[in-house]
């Protein structure tokens, strides 16, 4: 094991050496400790010296340019044996794999608790499950990525604490099913503690806007891995029902109460560990996938938009109808912040950038045109927990969006660097937890628990 420390000792030599000479500037005092932290992390889950070697420095690639050329230059000569295992990302130890399907297991074994305890049953209580859902499982993504990271107790602790605070307010709120404040608590909720899950996964580097871009990439990579496990779940109910029914058993009750909320909570933590132990592979995809739905959306809004204009119709700001469009504008975000965690800080403006800008000025100019609906509505018919929760949102979009694109402009006016308009929208990240935990923790008592 010394003998694999000094190896990577000398790389780290190397990889000093050749970043100073290609930018004298360059922080390797603050990068230094973080590839280090990733050897170490990489080699306690079981990886070869190697290939830890070669994972951390492709990481520390992803957050500087000068180390990404480090690692296209001195990749096949030090590390010829791990360039495999590069191409097709970690493999992650037999140990680590049974650890994470047993931290599966709890979630969906939770989920199903208050049944099997006969505290609560679905049909009965739906409210309770849908509110707790996230207090049921982001648990246990907490562990699965301290194990995987050892960020330190301290940041577990703490975000234990937070989602036992969580537990104690949302179940001693008096809510009324179905009510409106309860139901923007469900929505709410995991945004506000989605939060803490990302100062548990960056630690140390949460105030960076390294760390920040680090867990945006991850929460994007989880959601693809979440959808393809998702597909597969559905093939795997579709044959369950076909087989049983055709011996004349009708499996909807294993299905209904077991299969879906049992897989749904084991699938997102398997999903957490495929985006952060497959890091590698997923990284290609994130370019491919921005570049695929971002000229889609901006179409879909230039349509949308056209379509008002000629036929004059206002839009329908009903619960459903709100929810859905606010989701397509929240859409426009996540593809932006996705599409920048690809991308180089220092890169150069292109005619992507510019399909990037129509979109953000279009959901721009849909989001006013939704902010005028909804001040129409709470003029006529008064305020409701859905409007003003509603109109704070859209006016948080409209400040993220407006100040997205004036930072936009002024990059593809080669005026600054990415990097500025990377650093508002983590920044920003915050403001929107702040605002769903405000949803959760205030709105109920207001409007009476409605």
């Amino acid at each position: 094991m010394a003998t694999s420390r000094e190896a990577f000792d000398a790389s780290v030599m190397a990889w000093r050496s050749f970043v100073l000479q290609q930018n004298t500037s360059a922080d390797v005092q603050r990068l230094e400790p973080v590839l280090r932290d990733h050897y170490d992390e990489l080699v306690a889950c079981g990886l070869a010296a190697d290939e830890a070697s070669l994972i951390a420095f492709k990481r520390i690639g992803d957050i500087d340019i000068a180390s990404r050329g480090f690692v296209a230059a001195c990749c096949t000569q030090q590390w010829p044996s791990s360039s495999a295992a590069s191409k097709n990302g970690i493999a992650g130890s037999g140990t680590d794999l049974r650890r994470v399907l047993a931290l599966a297991v709890a979630a969906g074994a939770t989920i199903k608790l208050p049944d099997l305890l006969g505290l609560f049953h679905f049909e009965e209580a739906p409210g309770f499950f849908l509110k707790n859902a996230p207090i049921f499982v982001l648990p246990w993504l907490a562990v699965c990525l301290y194990l995987a990271r050892h960020s330190g107790r301290a940041y577990l602790w703490s975000t234990a604490g937070v989602f036992v605070a969580a537990a104690c307010v949302v179940n001693a709120y008096p809510f009324q099913w179905p009510g409106h404040t309860v139901v923007l608590t469900i929505i709410h909720l995991p945004i506000a503690l989605w939060w803490f899950i990302g100062r548990l996964h960056a630690a140390d580097r949460w105030h960076s806007d390294e760390g920040r871009m680090d867990f945006i990439r991850f929460s994007g990579e989880l959601c693809i891995f979440y959808v393809l496990i998702a597909l597969g779940g559905w093939v795997t109910i579709a044959l369950t029902f076909t087989l049983f029914t055709a011996i004349g058993i009708n499996p909807q009750f294993l299905i209904q109460h077991w299969l879906v909320p049992c897989g749904a909570a084991g699938a997102f933590i398997i999903a957490a560990w495929l985006a952060e132990s497959r890091r590698v592979a997923v990284a290609a995809v994130a370019p491919v996938l921005t570049h695929v739905f971002t000229p889609l959306f901006a179409l879909l809004l230039l349509a949308f938009l056209v379509t008002m204009l000629v036929t004059g119709q206002g839009i329908d700001i009903e619960r459903q109808e709100l929810i859905a469009f606010d989701v397509m504008l929240v859409l426009v975000l996540a593809l932006l912040l996705y599409s920048m965690s690809a991308r180089d800080g220092q890169a150069q403006p292109n005619l992507f950038d510019l399909l990037q800008l129509v979109l953000i000025c279009s959901a721009l100019l849909a989001d006013l045109l939704a902010l005028g609906a909804i001040a129409g509505r709470i003029n006529e018919f008064g305020f409701s927990p859905n409007r003003v929760a509603a109109l704070g949102e859209n006016i948080l979009l409209l400040v993220n969006l407006a100040w997205a694109a004036r930072l936009y402009v002024a990059f593809y006016r080669r005026r600054q660097p990415l990097q500025v308009l990377a650093h508002w929208q983590t920044r920003y990240l915050l403001v929107w937890s702040g605002w769903a935990a405000f949803v959760v923790l205030v709105f109920p008592p207001v409007f009476g628990f409605r």
